[in-house]
């Protein structure tokens, strides 16, 4: 939390130095904004139809809720992973950007994009007893310096009034997931992750967070931790649905 104060407080005496500009164009933008409006159209939202379980748009004309062919036959240990953003184009690039380019203050953006999550109807209304972010490894962590899902947390956790809890660690270093495809997202996850000594989520409704959602493989496999440990229900946030 320190070193974060100390980004915050190295952002706002950037801010006084360099005019804001969009990350993506250039182009002039207010000091609290990250893109200037052409830019922040381009950022595509997930509409209607969507699945239900993973939100995975589909081109079509169904109008009532439906399941997709990738989760028809699977199982899962969340009852919803909702997206808010197409993971593709400017999203995309600012996700990049702060996940793997350092750019932390771009959290803000994603964050943003996080909380437009909570307006889906999946979501919005539900009473959640405590947010969770998808841990890293401590090794991955020390790569990158930070974990994304957690700094999301924080902001979102602010600014909702829940509790940001630290419940789950992951124990086993895994491959990327980006060339796998899902039946080895899946294996490789396995036993990656467990709860934290001393945490409860007996009774607990909760809200898992990460940044992006692919194939739903990392959600699942820390719900099914979470059930496992006694939680009533978990639900997933992402900014976005790759």
């Amino acid at each position: 939390m320190i070193a974060l104060q100390k980004i915050d407080l190295l952002e706002a005496a950037v801010s006084l130095l360099y005019p804001p500009t969009c990350t993506i164009c250039g182009g002039s933008v207010r000091g609290d904004e990250y893109l200037c409006n052409v830019c922040e159209a381009k950022a595509a939202r997930i509409i209607a139809p969507f699945c239900e379980k993973c939100s995975e748009p589909f081109e079509g004309s169904i109008t009532s809720a439906f399941t997709c062919a990738n989760c028809a036959h699977r199982t899962f240990h969340f009852e919803a992973a909702v997206a808010a953003y197409r993971g593709r184009g400017v999203v995309r690039h600012i996700i990049h950007e702060f996940k793997y380019g350092r750019q932390i203050h771009l959290r803000h953006l994603v964050a943003r994009w996080l909380r437009a999550a909570l307006d889906d109807e999946r979501l919005h209304g539900n009473h959640f007893d405590v947010l969770v972010p998808v841990p890293l490894h401590p090794a991955r962590q020390r790569e990158r310096g930070f974990n994304q899902a957690r700094l999301l947390s924080e902001l979102l956790s602010a600014q909702i009034s829940i509790p940001l809890k630290l419940h789950l660690e992951r124990i086993r270093y895994t491959t990327t997931q980006t060339a796998l495809d899902r039946s080895e997202r899946m294996e490789n996850l396995h036993n990656a992750f467990r709860l934290r000594k001393n945490a409860d989520v007996r009774g607990l409704r909760v809200l898992l967070i990460d940044d992006v959602l692919t194939t739903g493989s990392t959600l699942n496999e820390c719900s099914r931790v979470l059930k496992r440990a006694g939680a009533l229900s978990v639900y997933g946030a992402t900014a976005a649905r790759a």
